[in-house]
């Protein structure tokens, strides 16, 4: 067995035990609050890390700040604090930082005894960040039923008014969607520039049919239609976008994606919820991301959710977009390959107990998985936290 195996097994065989060591500490109890997690150490700036001084009221002003935008809805909250987690972990400057979380005004918190603020400054201490409330009523009446559920959340239209609800400082961010893994420094995604006339980048995926997204009505018109005339459209995910803010402002662009949601609630021009609106609004003219940088599709489509490996290449951020997210698959005690690069990070505390076949299981699963994907797409020990 070479050395990097041998290395893979011995991290693999210590993150099981500490997962049954850290099981087997908690307390029994059919009601698992969503807002329990583990502390997290404090992360250090490296050498050369910009001093960026105390807290004040200002601090997110400050332009040596990597600007970081989530949301926080309960049923992602295990999700959303995992990404924080290995953004922290594998960031060369985690103290330099910010996090902006969209949240509700009328979050269903109070109903799980925990507020989402308390539950981030005692999981992440030294985390800087701020909370904003998002008034769901801006998007009820625009938005319109897609393929599942989960997409209708007026949550996932929260991005599409950061320019209006970030403070003016803030001239550009980085969105992520709260199913990612960052197994990468994050400050190499937030030193891409985008081209002039750009007002988002993304990863793009241009073999995609262009076409699927729209529905026969809206392409049978040339009125609606022509929105893409002398452009070259491509797909692209919104779960991963640098977003120039100032440029957004500017543009108004908030208005232009409500005026095309307000015409899918009268025709019916698209299916997928909050993705054809950017498409419709910025297609043919995003700065191309390397791939490396959204590696999505980890949760399946949106009807079976069924399991999808790696895509070939460099990985420097996993994104669970589908239907079904890693906890669910892993608490059900059927998991897809791929979500035991995400169980690291996992730091709930009533996170479902691995049975010792299963944990061999793991072992021999992600030993494969290791060796035959990951091994030629990043380096392997980075998916794992210390």
């Amino acid at each position: 067995m070479g050395s990097l195996s041998l290395f893979l097994v011995l991290e693999v065989v210590m993150f099981a035990a500490r997962t049954i060591q850290l099981a087997a500490a908690r307390p029994p109890t059919n009601e698992r609050p969503a807002c329990e997690f583990f502390q997290v150490p404090k992360y250090r700036n490296e050498p050369g890390c910009a001093s960026l001084g105390c807290r004040s009221l200002d601090f997110v002003c400050d332009g040596r700040l990597v600007q970081v935008a989530m949301t926080l809805d309960l049923r992602y909250l295990r999700g959303t604090v995992a990404a924080i987690h290995s953004i922290l972990k594998h960031a060369s400057c985690p103290k330099n930082i910010v996090f902006h979380f969209i949240s509700l005004n009328n979050s269903d918190l109070s109903q799980n005894h925990c507020g989402f603020e308390p539950v981030l400054r005692a999981t992440f201490p030294f985390l800087r960040f701020k909370v904003y409330g998002f008034d769901q009523s801006r998007v009820n009446h625009l938005i319109s039923p897609a393929v599942r559920p989960a997409l209708d959340s007026p949550l996932n239209y929260a991005r599409n008014y950061l320019a209006e609800m970030l403070e003016p400082c803030i001239d550009r961010v980085i969105y992520l969607d709260s199913d990612v893994i960052v197994v990468d420094d994050i400050r190499k995604l937030w030193a891409v520039r985008l081209s002039k006339l750009s007002i988002i980048g993304a990863p793009k995926y241009c073999h995609t049919d262009f076409n699927k997204y729209f529905t026969d009505e809206f392409w049978s018109d040339s009125g609606l239609s022509s929105v893409f005339k002398g452009k070259k459209p491509c797909y692209f995910n919104t779960g991963v976008m640098v977003m120039d803010l100032s440029r957004w402002r500017a543009g108004d662009y908030t208005r232009q994606m409500e005026r095309w949601m307000a015409v899918q609630k009268e025709r019916k021009i698209y299916e997928l919820g909050s993705l054809p609106p950017f498409l419709l609004v910025f297609g043919g003219n995003v700065t191309p991301i390397d791939r490396r940088w959204n590696q999505h599709g980890l949760g399946g489509d949106n009807v079976s959710g069924s399991c999808r490996g790696l895509h070939p290449g460099p990985v420097s951020l996993l994104h669970w977009s589908g239907k079904l997210k890693p906890w669910i698959r892993l608490d059900s005690g059927e998991p897809c390959s791929v979500d035991r690069l995400w169980k690291p990070y996992d730091l709930y505390k009533h996170a479902r107990k691995e049975k010792p076949e299963e944990i061999h299981s793991l072992i021999c699963t992600d030993i494969e998985l290791f060796t035959t994907e990951a091994t030629e797409n990043t380096q392997t020990r980075d998916f794992f936290p210390p």
